[in-house]
């Protein structure tokens, strides 16, 4: 055989090898080889036949090949990550707490815990009074039509208790969770058009609607729960949701600078306030806060949804205003959508994208509903798919949206850093390192055919091969 063709059939038996690479499964596996030669990597495939599943371990080699490279290189550092996660609901809480004591403290474990079948969420949002996932539409101080209250002497978070109480649970397992919580409306009563739907915010009620977040904060620390960060309004160029609210970029800015920066300051709240929370396609929503000096001595940073825009819309802010930081705080996958599209979607532009865009934070939408997507409140949200479906008091579903979060939670823990990675045409990639000292990197192939390459990382080459459709994280 001619030397070209033994490097050719090298090159076709490497492929051949790590394409047929035996699958150890998520929770069978009990031990993993771990050598500073070898790397470990997990799978999820867009035709569904593997789902988070473990491989054999990979290997530095010192010989060479005509393999793409993805190089890494940890001498370029970027933002620190808090974490991954999902929204809690109210919805979420119900339906979860449909299931067994048994199944129900399971599925709690898999999703923070830190056990070797858990996917270890690290990171939460909260609405503030419902989001259009609840079941009904309520707030903490819902008042007979007419009636106001300024000193906000009804306020309460009673209507929350099955939540709080959830939070304490997920505490318990996790104590280092972070929350951003964000309301969906004010109280109807501060609104120019008293209805849950749409309107704007009184600016008589500024004052009172910052002590409105100043009282829940402080009613949540009371029992344990740290508000790490908050917007003022969900999507709030979208005012047709049920609950919502219209506030223009301006009327955000005068509500913080006014109002919820100052009251914040004053009652020593410690929690972050993060503007915008809405889609990629209006970065000039942030910036023209950030450039009000007032307000911007308030804010941490801006957060972002993807239904519109494109993910590149958080480095346009972060060019503009460096200091501040970004978060990724919603994307949902909805009842029509494909495991293959949203799993390759998903990865590229919530979880990559969003990374090398300077994001601390990547959440998907809700973390679970039931079988016909409900709870939702009238006029709320009929087709969002929980990243679990709980079908009944025994049984639960893992849907494409645990697996898209999971290739990033289980393996990148809060204050990793986010390292430099090349990318190619086909494959999308991010790369972390851990507190532990841990290089993470997360591939995502959208071509429709296997690819090959090398992870390139301190003059070390491990060849690999990444089915067609797939994502991958690879530790060592």
């Amino acid at each position: 055989m001619s030397n070209k063709n033994s490097y050719s059939f090298f090159l076709k038996s490497t492929a051949l090898l790590f394409s047929g690479v035996v699958l150890l499964s998520l929770t069978s596996c009990k031990s993993t080889i771990n050598t500073k030669d070898q790397v470990q990597s997990w799978l999820t495939k867009g035709d569904e036949s593997v789902k988070l599943q473990q491989q054999l371990p990979l290997v530095f080699v010192n010989t060479s090949n005509n393999f793409q490279n993805i190089e890494i290189d940890d001498t370029q550092k970027f933002q620190y990550v808090d974490g991954f996660g999902y929204t809690l609901t109210g919805g979420s809480v119900e339906v979860i707490n449909r299931l067994s004591s048994t199944k129900r403290k399971a599925l709690l474990n898999e999703l923070f815990g830190k056990d070797e079948n858990s996917i270890s969420i690290s990171y939460l949002r909260l609405s503030i009074g419902a989001s259009d996932l609840d079941g009904e539409v309520f707030s903490y101080d819902d008042l007979p039509q007419g009636q106001t209250d300024p000193t906000l002497s009804k306020f309460s978070l009673a209507r929350d208790k099955d939540l709080i109480a959830m939070l304490k649970e997920i505490l318990a397992i996790n104590p280092k969770i972070k929350i951003i919580a964000a309301p969906w409306s004010p109280p109807v009563w501060m609104k120019d058009n008293g209805k849950s739907v749409g309107g704007s915010l009184k600016p008589e009620f500024y004052d009172a609607y910052a002590k409105y977040f100043v009282k829940y904060i402080q009613g949540m620390q009371k029992e344990g729960i740290i508000i790490d960060a908050v917007t003022p309004q969900n999507e709030p160029l979208h005012p047709g949701n049920n609950p919502s609210l219209l506030m223009v970029s301006d009327q955000q800015r005068d509500f913080i600078k006014q109002s919820l920066g100052p009251i914040f300051k004053s009652n020593n709240i410690k929690t972050k306030i993060v503007v915008y929370d809405h889609n990629c396609n209006k970065p000039e929503y942030a910036i023209n806060i950030l450039n009000d000096g007032e307000a911007n001595q308030y804010i941490d940073g801006s957060a972002f949804h993807l239904y519109e825009g494109d993910i590149s819309a958080l480095s346009t802010v972060h060019n503009a205003h460096p200091n501040k930081n970004l978060y990724f705080t919603e994307q949902w996958t909805g009842a029509k959508g494909t495991f293959n599209e949203d799993l390759n979607w998903h990865t590229k532009n919530v979880v990559i994208g969003s990374m090398r865009n300077w994001s601390k934070i990547a959440l998907e939408w809700n973390l679970a509903n039931d079988t016909e997507f409900k709870p939702h409140t009238p006029g709320g949200c009929t087709e969002c798919k929980g990243a679990i479906t709980v079908s009944d008091k025994e049984n639960f579903t893992r849907n494409i949206g645990y697996y898209i979060i999971a290739h990033a939670s289980k393996f990148v823990p809060a204050n990793s850093q986010r390292i430099s990675s090349t990318q190619t045409d086909n494959l999308s990639t991010v790369a972390f390192k851990t507190p532990e000292g841990k290089t993470v990197l997360i591939v995502q192939n959208y071509s429709k055919t296997d690819e090959n390459f090398n992870i390139k990382y301190n003059n070390k080459t491990a060849p690999v091969n990444i089915t067609a459709s797939s994502v991958a994280t690879y530790i060592f």
